[in-house]
């Protein structure tokens, strides 16, 4: 049966036909560690998904497969979590996102990308840095207060390069939340825009069926791993934790950087 419905909802490839691909299986090997690392530590298959599965399929293809499962792996995570969701963060992180998107549009198209990307790398790099030598107590943030700022910053960076995690996840390193909080309130925030960005995605006739082929494929795969994720999430102890939430964001920043200075050498 469920052979069937994949092959009525892709009819320009056949099942065997899309598992005879080599693409195929290094897809869903990608997507099954991107969904391990996004469930363990709430965020960062951003570093993995796209960059990775566009080195076997067009990137019209890896990004909107990469947004499908984050949809999924956030999905899984609220219904499993929702009751250690930051309701209030999460509910400002939102809307304040949605008002910076415009702005970073506006940006992606008058901005120099590359004095952008180099910018934001100095600062999630510096950032982290500093608080792995000590320099950022537990719980810097004592509530709400600040989170449309990072929300709006997020959504300016979302809408410009797609890059609208290192201010959220900042904001609950700031915040001090545990693992499992910090994991729950930034699948709150990514569940409502990952379901915007695909929307955006089938606008832009972008949502084909190769692209649903792909992520009902990599079904499986995705909820196995997210279950994975998750039994490590809830394993880890804080402090731990927090030590690979900035190793995470320092490795972000060094891709931004590389990515500039590609740029940069190609004029």
């Amino acid at each position: 049966m469920f052979r069937e419905r994949l092959a009525a909802s892709c009819p320009e490839l056949s099942w065997e036909g899309m598992l005879a691909e080599p693409a195929t299986m290094a897809v869903l090997t990608v997507l099954f560690l991107a969904t391990v690392i996004r469930s363990a530590f709430g965020f960062g298959e951003a570093l993995v998904a796209v960059p990775l599965l566009a080195l076997v399929v067009p990137v019209e293809i890896a990004a909107p497969v990469a947004v499908l499962a984050s949809i999924t792996i956030a999905f899984i995570a609220v219904l499993q979590d929702w009751n250690k969701i930051h309701l209030r963060s999460a509910g400002w992180l939102v809307v304040s996102s949605l008002v910076g998107i415009p702005l970073g549009l506006a940006m992606l198209r008058f901005a120099p990308e590359t004095a952008v990307k180099m910018a934001l790398a100095a600062v999630i790099i510096a950032f982290s840095s500093y608080a792995l030598r000590g320099g950022i107590g537990h719980g810097e943030l004592k509530g709400d207060g600040l989170a449309w700022a990072f929300g709006f910053v997020s959504g300016i960076l979302g809408g410009a390069y797609g890059m609208n995690g290192p201010p959220l996840v900042i904001y609950g390193s700031l915040r001090g939340w545990s693992p499992q909080h910090f994991r729950a309130t930034l699948q709150g925030y990514f569940l409502p825009a990952s379901l915007a960005g695909m929307y955006g995605y089938y606008v832009a006739g972008l949502w084909t069926p190769t692209v649903t082929r792909y992520y009902l494929l990599a079904l499986p795969l995705v909820i196995v791993g997210t279950l994975v994720g998750r039994a490590i999430n809830r394993r880890m102890e804080a402090r731990r934790f927090l030590l690979w939430v900035h190793r995470g964001l320092i490795a972000t920043g060094a891709v931004l950087l590389v990515q500039a200075v590609v740029r940069l050498a190609q004029g």
